[in-house]
């Protein structure tokens, strides 16, 4: 289809913060949006009309905030307290989309042979991976959902026998032997081993940005607050080269704030030459070489870099 053929820009939308100021419901704290008489189970589209239009957002939260979706998620991703770490989520739900299909061709690039191909990947696995790349992308977990009472279509069942409910919808997922993928350091890899152990935990790669902008917008979607625990310091990051760029980051009280440009007087600072950085994000390049041959230098204390990597795990 020729691009001609699309009126005006293409936009990336999100529907869900769409879905609630159109009215449809609230977002529940699985963030989903969650409608008053069917609950999770709804799917929002978006279409962009010239026409005035009023609407207003539900008045009142069907979410009955029973934190099951909170006991069902298989890495932790939901959190008793509203947060959400989108991070776990991405790399276990959507582990047969792009970019855990690239995580699996880098197991078939690094194998040095079949049989070494088959300790890293099960059979079952890669019928997993076949299966998306013939039909379409499978969610490894949509758990949330499943258990979700909310609207008043679905809330009967849990209101009326709630141990039923747990036994047989929440317990099941809870129970269910199967392949968790988590990045390595994370708070996800820590959660899965607490409180899930018997399912088998697989690490993979994490996000990985190919722009130092691209870096510096997915900060708050990798940020570890589990990992951050203890930490408050102001980071000065400037990046060299050829895509140069300046921000602070600031880690307190297992928060994270990015701002463009150099805020403040800093705790530790980072220089780094961009194409450097990104070879070490991507795991194609070494910190200790980097550190070592000056290519990203530290002003500040190695022990602080070394805690805001934890924050960041890849």
């Amino acid at each position: 289809m020729e691009a001609s053929e699309f009126p005006g820009e293409i936009w990336v939308v999100s529907h869900k913060p769409v879905a609630v100021a159109a009215g449809l419901g609230q977002m529940g704290l699985h963030r989903y949006v969650i409608h008053p008489r069917y609950g999770s189970f709804i799917l929002p589209g978006t279409i962009f009309v010239d026409v005035d239009q009023e609407s207003r957002p539900v008045d009142y939260n069907p979410c009955v905030n029973c934190k099951l979706c909170v006991a069902a998620c298989p890495v932790g991703a939901i959190k008793p307290d509203g947060g959400f770490d989108a991070s776990a989520c991405m790399t276990h739900k959507y582990r047969e989309f792009l970019h855990g299909f690239t995580d699996w061709v880098e197991h078939v690039a690094d194998s040095h042979d079949a049989k070494d191909f088959r300790k890293r990947v099960t059979d079952q696995e890669s019928v997993s991976m076949w299966q998306s790349l013939s039909f379409g992308a499978n969610y490894k977990a949509a758990y949330c959902l499943s258990v979700c009472p909310a609207g008043e279509d679905v809330l009967a069942p849990f209101l009326d026998d709630r141990p039923a409910f747990l036994a047989g919808i929440v317990k099941p997922l809870q129970q269910k032997q199967e392949t968790v993928y988590v990045v390595p350091g994370s708070d996800a890899d820590d959660y899965v081993t607490q409180v899930f152990p018997h399912k088998t935990k697989r690490h993979v790669n994490g996000v990985r940005p190919s722009t130092i902008a691209g870096f510096l917008d997915t900060m708050h979607v990798v940020f570890q607050r589990g990992q951050a625990k203890g930490i408050d310091a102001v980071y000065h990051l400037i990046f060299t080269g050829q895509q140069p760029a300046e921000a602070t980051v600031t880690i307190r009280q297992q928060t994270l704030n990015v701002q463009r440009g150099l805020i403040g007087k800093p705790d530790c600072t980072v220089t780094a030459d961009s194409r450097t950085w990104l070879g070490f994000l991507r795991k194609e390049r070494s910190i200790v070489w980097a550190l070592l041959t000056g290519h990203i230098r530290v002003r500040g204390g190695l022990s602080r870099f070394q805690a805001f990597g934890r924050c960041f795990p890849g």
